[in-house]
């Protein structure tokens, strides 16, 4: 999918949060970059049925609910181009995943997946 112009599509993180220590704040697990609203909806579904056999009760039945009840609400506001949270709470940590609508910008020089050349001039920084 070769561009110049801005894509629509979604932005998609999955969080965690202690909820025991109100100074810790939120951290980011993971990103995705969904082009449709279908690819956004699965990424967080496909998510929750790989984690819900390590989770308590409580949490999959929280997971479950939404796999098979709440999902469709997701759906409708993605398609409305509204940004929206599945959240479970197991035991203690919270784990949310919010989806929201942006336009990606092309990237110079990218070819396919083949990032361009100067991203390999970055070196990562190790923390002191």
């Amino acid at each position: 999918m070769l561009t110049d112009k801005p894509l629509p599509g979604f932005w998609c993180e999955c969080w965690t949060q202690d909820l025991t220590d109100d100074t810790e704040r939120p951290t980011l697990h993971a990103s995705f970059d969904a082009y449709t609203a279908t690819q956004a909806d699965r990424w967080v579904a496909t998510t929750l049925r790989t984690i819900t056999p390590a989770l308590d009760p409580d949490a999959s039945d929280q997971a479950w609910h939404w796999l098979y009840s709440s999902r469709i609400k997701t759906r409708r506001a993605l398609l409305s181009l509204e940004p929206c949270a599945v959240s479970v709470t197991q035991a203690n940590t919270r784990i949310t995943w919010t989806i929201r609508p942006v336009r990606f910008l092309p990237l110079a020089h990218r070819q396919r997946i083949e990032l361009p050349a100067c991203a390999h001039d970055f070196k990562p920084h190790t923390s002191d």
